[in-house]
């Protein structure tokens, strides 16, 4: 008996030593990768924090230098920041809630209702989503132009009001995650498309409009070819096209160019943290219910 308790705790032994070191491998990995995704922004201050001769140098500095506060005084003086900060942020907020809108209606009638030609019009859209977006410059802008909204916002705003991409997604995330009984009871309350779309569908919908909402406004902020097209007023460009101005053609600025990429960064990162917060939460709750 003495022997066989002296294996098995030898046996526990070893067993409790290997998911302790496999846990810390783990745990080792996932730092390393943090720590890989987050140089490229570390490497962004240094760069934008020195001068154009410290990008040059040999070997490259490594720690930031102090010259962050005039680089980015200097890209106030060279460009409206603030002026198509402001355009840059009505389009993609403005964009990002029509697309959380209209996405997840269609997707919620692809999902659960049955219409003629369903599985035709929801092929064509895989279709549309297919096709390059450079091929649609010249069509959307002529488009634009006949409606009159050549130079304006709304030449950004209402175009990028739905996607396939966004359609495909909530569309998967809805069929897996929204039960039909939920919906018949609400039948049963007398509840409406709209209304069961509204009460029933969108609170369960949160954790998959998180992450649409972080890619589409991620998407819209750092758009450049489709503003550089259509906004034919340079007093109403955004910010990505405006930084552009930046990069000249000769004796380019390098620390200039960015302490401006670093500053149209910001708001990103923050976006990113406070929408990835309510995506891990509203998971992790959904998780929990399962």
């Amino acid at each position: 008996m003495a022997a066989d308790d002296r294996t098995t705790g030898s046996a526990g032994l070893a067993i409790g030593s290997g998911s302790r070191l496999s846990r810390i491998g783990v745990r080792a990995t996932l730092l390393f990768g943090v720590l890989v995704s987050l140089f490229p922004f570390y490497w962004l201050v240094v760069l934008a924090s020195g001068t154009t001769q410290d990008i040059y140098r040999y070997p490259p500095k490594l720690l930031p230098g102090p010259h962050l506060l005039d680089n980015m005084g200097r890209v106030l003086d060279t460009v409206d920041f603030f002026g198509s900060l402001f355009n840059t942020v009505v389009v993609a907020v403005l964009g990002t809630v029509l697309v959380l809108f209209f996405d997840s209606l269609a997707a919620f009638a692809f999902a659960k209702y049955e219409f003629p030609a369903k599985k035709f019009l929801f092929g064509m859209l895989l279709v549309t989503y297919m096709i390059p977006a450079q091929l649609s410059l010249v069509p959307q802008f002529v488009t634009m132009a006949e409606f009159g909204w050549a130079g304006s916002l709304k030449a950004l705003i209402i175009p990028s009001a739905a996607n396939a991409f966004g359609i495909f997604w909530m569309r998967q995330y809805a069929q897996n995650s929204l039960p039909d009984e939920l919906l018949d009871a609400g039948r049963i309350d007398g509840a409406g498309f709209f209304r069961l779309y509204w009460t029933v569908a969108l609170p369960l919908f949160r954790p998959a409009l998180a992450f649409l909402g972080i890619f589409t406004f991620i998407g819209l902020w750092n758009d450049y070819i489709w503003p550089l097209v259509v906004m034919i007023d340079p007093d109403k460009v955004t910010l990505q096209v405006a930084l552009a101005n930046l990069n000249v053609l000769y004796n380019t600025d390098y620390s200039l160019v960015m302490a401006g990429a670093l500053m149209s960064v910001i708001p990103l990162i923050l976006v990113f943290l406070i929408g990835a917060r309510h995506f891990l939460r509203d998971l992790a709750a959904g998780a929990m219910k399962m």
